[in-house]
């Protein structure tokens, strides 16, 4: 859908929102909201716009590398996709080479790439984990976020839980050890 015509559609819910709460849509604080909001929407929403494999397209062959690499904290920005509240927090990712090693800050851009779409957080993980797998082709991955949910502390029970999740592949699933020592690092 072109900027023109989502433009268009959102003036009339904002002007129709604004008249239902008593507000007015032509005051001059919020003349221009409705540009703002769906410029705002399109910049929150840009990861649609990315193949995330192709981010980690520039891959590296090394035969050398065969430890554990470790991204720790990648800062990330989401939209819950049920409520369309932002949740945001951190991302850690680790793998383990097995011939290929990918750019470092190309694993920020995938975390990026994921983040900037209508998301829930156990699926932003899922899908960063896979796509390594499947890019990379690693002995092993792991990829843990935490975050704050703005739906959960705005609205609802109102509270500000850190909710955590993880993705495991390979050897970091298998191997209790391997897993043991990436959360030893990360910590």
């Amino acid at each position: 859908m072109g900027y023109n015509r989502l433009l268009e559609q959102f003036n009339g819910f904002f002007h129709t929102l604004c008249e239902n709460l008593g507000e007015n849509p032509k005051r001059e604080g919020l003349k221009q909201t409705p540009q703002r909001a769906v410029q705002s929407f399109s910049d929150l929403l840009s990861g649609y716009e990315q193949d995330p494999k192709e981010l980690l397209g520039a891959t590296f062959q090394e035969g050398v590398c065969d430890e554990m690499v470790i991204a720790k904290d990648i800062e990330f920005y989401s939209m819950c996709e049920h409520h369309l509240l932002p949740f945001f927090g951190h991302i850690s990712i680790g793998y383990i080479p097995d011939g290929r090693i990918a750019g470092l800050s190309a694993l920020a851009r995938v975390v990026e790439a994921y983040a900037r779409r209508l998301q829930i957080q156990e699926t932003l993980t899922e899908q960063i984990a896979q796509c390594l797998l499947d890019t990379l082709k690693p002995k092993g991955v792991i990829v843990t976020a935490q975050a704050r949910h703005l739906c959960m502390s705005m609205r609802g029970v109102q509270k500000n839980p850190i909710v955590i999740t993880s993705a495991l592949r390979g050897l970091f699933k298998s191997d209790p050890r391997t897993r043991a020592e990436f959360m030893q690092l990360v910590k």
